[in-house]
């Protein structure tokens, strides 16, 4: 049997701010990166599409809570043509902390996910996390 595969990387979104979660997800081993990190000035003006496309590339799977990417004909397409990885918080009312927490909480089950190859988006609900594009088998 061959070495282990390398932990994922994850991109943090900017909804999901710039240091907070973060740092509490590197405090938890997490590897990490941010918008900031990877674009530096350019972190407001970078189009999501641009950034999931890279992050597609990179093999970096995705967190955020901005709902609407699933949504968004441009984000959607970049997620489909890309075959990026999102895993997007269900609530958008979750203090910091209680976002990296729900994060941490589910991490076994995003790694188990992230086995599959992109495209993907799931909901990271607070007791399970549910794969909302592509649908999964039987439903449409």
């Amino acid at each position: 049997m061959g070495p282990f595969p390398p932990p994922p990387e994850f991109f943090v979104d900017r909804c999901l701010g710039r240091h907070m979660i973060a740092a509490a997800l590197r405090g938890a081993g997490w590897s990490v990166r941010t918008l900031g990190e990877v674009y530096g000035a350019r972190e407001a003006t970078v189009p999501d599409d641009e950034w999931l496309e890279r992050c597609a590339r990179e093999n970096w799977i995705v967190l955020t809570k901005d709902k609407r990417i699933r949504r968004r004909p441009a984000e959607i397409e970049a997620v489909r043509a890309h075959g990026a990885r999102v895993f997007v918080l269900s609530s958008g009312n979750l203090t910091a902390a209680e976002q990296a927490q729900r994060f941490v909480h589910h991490r076994a089950r995003i790694e188990e996910a992230c086995a599959d190859r992109g495209p993907f988006v799931y909901s990271v609900q607070s007791t399970r996390i549910v794969r909302l594009l592509p649908p999964p088998t039987g439903e449409s």
